[in-house]
């Protein structure tokens, strides 16, 4: 269980799991909370890998449908 240190870093690893997205689009998704992520302290956001790879199976799923 690795973690993902801010929006740019998370930008990369979705481009390599092939779900590319803007840091836009994540900011937006931060304001909505429908992105999991943790705010340790200050301005650093944290994301857990496992918890992203559920969130992207889950953006899949609802896409097919």
């Amino acid at each position: 269980m690795g973690k993902i240190q801010g929006i740019p870093k998370l930008l990369e690893y979705l481009e390599q799991r092939s779900c590319p997205m803007t840091e836009e689009q994540i900011e937006q998704l931060l304001s909505e909370r429908t992105i999991p992520h943790a705010r340790p302290y200050g301005d650093m956001i944290l994301f857990d890998e496992d918890h992203i790879e559920w969130w992207i199976e889950e953006q899949r799923k609802m896409d097919k449908q």
